[in-house]
């Protein structure tokens, strides 16, 4: 999507005019230079991005419940540095940001970012540097926008000293529609951090930053757990509309009318609350999370001892199972039914969006919840996370086992329980789990309601992976043919921005700057002797 932004040659001539208002005083500013700085940089503030991003995230969602083919995804980025290169690379590769955003992860924030080192997701780490890495990823993209820009400037240059008007006004055009590398952030504020005037005041500082979505999960703030970890603890609806409003009332004061809220249930894999919720007649939103607390009924006050729990549900007296953390189990079987009362909760309360925290990637298993939920409220749609957490080798041969043995057909071939085998790499059956993986998201966005797919961790793996890749040849028998071969090589061949790395940390823009401070007597970093000039 092309911010809006005015023509290049229409705010050149605006600011020949400013500059004329200022006569001698401003001589040496040039309104071309001015002008083009002004199109390098356009979003000033992190309320600008958050307001302009919400735009096209709410577009979207439209185009979705229009066309579920038109859904949307994102990888979770832990540095400016790499939801930079991201968007560089889906730009030059598709043409166009559209419906590709990027996922900011609690996780991987806990896991890299935080000053004590590396820490688990559990809420441990300091909440400020979910909105430092917020701005500093827009910070990057913004830069990708000034380098990719300060390029065609340079090309519209030269196409004018060459007397080449045709190529120049082809460049003005594409200066003129360029299509900014700022896409939307959906940003994870774990539990909130604290009570709702916590998550409020986090929420405020993740939108001053350029957040247009926030996801919030339903889980006790200080008893916060991965997703994908056991243990985890639940709120009651009551507390969690509360952090909803707060996060909708940061949106509205911030005067980001359409942010968007995420509601995230891990009810599916949570067995645990801390609370009992407060409710004032049978059947209102209280009794009902209180009539999935495990206990046995009893049939009078003699049976109680002491220090026992006891509620009247169901219009009897239930004595609830509480473990010697003081926590109340939820009935075995009862997540899926939590789920979709959770689901159905938060969208009647203010949240725009569903995130249900799954244990495996299954089309059925995720529809099957979604549609009782489209009961209730027929638009609502997902954001899903595809984690790494799932082993989706192993899940998809199993699906497609299971799918074969219900057909009857014959799988004496396979071991169930060993398909993750390399030995099953080529066979009819992991070829087909191949393909279903590919369709997943097409699939699950068609059949499960899914607008938004999204891979909480993915650059995580990928730095691990290539690191190990690479520090395995260079300290051993390849040395510097590891790097050339491995990286480098790659890089010029495949057309990668960063092997010119001097450019991409933004040295050209350097150089034209000092062009227009110093005039001719700028000292500048780009000449002959730059080794950069190496790479063409």
């Amino acid at each position: 999507m092309t911010s809006h932004t005015t023509p290049l040659l229409d705010d050149i001539k605006a600011m020949a005019q400013l500059r004329e208002a200022h006569r001698e005083r401003w001589a040496n500013i040039k309104p071309e230079y001015a002008a083009r700085m002004r199109s390098q940089n356009r979003f000033h503030t992190g309320l600008d991005i958050a307001r302009y991003t919400a735009r096209i995230m709410r577009d979207d969602m439209a185009a979705y419940d229009a066309d579920t083919r038109q859904y949307t995804q994102s990888l979770g980025c832990w540095h400016g540095f790499i939801g930079q290169q991201k968007l560089i690379a889906i730009k030059k590769h598709f043409g166009s940001t559209q419906r590709r955003y990027l996922y900011l992860s609690g996780w991987m924030v806990a896991a890299l970012r935080s000053e004590f080192g590396p820490l688990p997701d559990q809420s441990m780490h300091e909440k400020t540097s979910v909105a430092d890495l917020i701005a500093e990823l827009y910070i990057f993209l913004k830069q990708a926008d000034a380098r990719e820009l300060n390029a065609l400037f340079r090309a519209h240059d030269e196409a004018k000293s060459a007397g080449d008007q045709s190529k120049a006004q082809a460049l003005l055009a594409q200066i003129d529609g360029f299509e900014t590398h700022i896409v939307p952030i959906i940003a994870d504020i774990d539990a909130g951090f604290g009570n709702a005037e916590a998550t409020y005041l986090l929420a405020k500082k993740f939108i001053e930053a350029g957040a247009c979505c926030i996801q919030l999960e339903n889980q006790v703030s200080d008893e916060k757990q991965c997703g994908h970890q056991d243990g985890k603890v639940t709120v009651p609806h009551e507390d969690f509309i509360a952090k909803i409003n707060a996060v909708r009332y940061a949106f509205l004061e911030l005067g980001v009318d359409d942010g968007v809220i995420v509601a995230r249930t891990d009810s599916l894999g949570a067995g645990l609350t801390k609370q009992i919720a407060v409710t004032h007649t049978p059947g209102d939103l209280g009794d009902q999370y209180n009539a999935f607390l495990d206990g046995d009924f009893i049939d009078s006050a003699e049976e109680i001892d002491n220090g026992d729990v006891v509620i009247k549900c169901e219009g009897k007296l239930k004595r609830l199972k509480r473990l010697a953390s003081g926590l109340y189990q939820f009935k075995p079987g009862s997540g899926e039914d939590r789920v979709v009362l959770d689901c159905i909760t938060s969208l009647q309360n203010g949240a725009d969006l569903l995130w249900i925290e799954t244990e495996k990637p299954h089309v059925g298993q995720i529809a099957q919840m979604v549609n009782r939920v489209r009961e209730v409220v027929p638009d609502a749609k997902l954001v899903y996370n595809n984690s790494p957490s799932f082993n989706w080798t192993l899940n998809f041969r199993q699906q497609v086992f299971d799918a074969w043995e219900k057909e009857g057909k014959d799988v004496s071939a396979y071991a169930r329980d060993k398909l993750m085998g390399q030995e099953y790499d080529d066979t009819e059956l992991a070829q087909l789990a191949d393909e279903w993986t590919r369709n997943f998201q097409r699939d699950a966005s068609r059949d499960a309601g899914i607008f938004h797919h999204l891979i909480t961790l993915p650059t995580y793996h990928t730095a691990a992976l290539s690191t190990d890749n690479l520090a395995k040849g260079y300290f051993g028998d390849d040395g510097m043919l590891a790097y050339v071969a491995g990286v480098q090589r790659k890089e010029i061949r495949q057309g990668i921005a960063t092997v010119k790395h001097q450019d991409m940390a933004g040295s050209n823009i350097g150089d034209d700057h000092k062009e227009f401070f110093h005039g001719e007597a700028a000292l500048k970093a780009g000449g002959k002797d730059n080794t950069m000039n190496q790479f063409g």
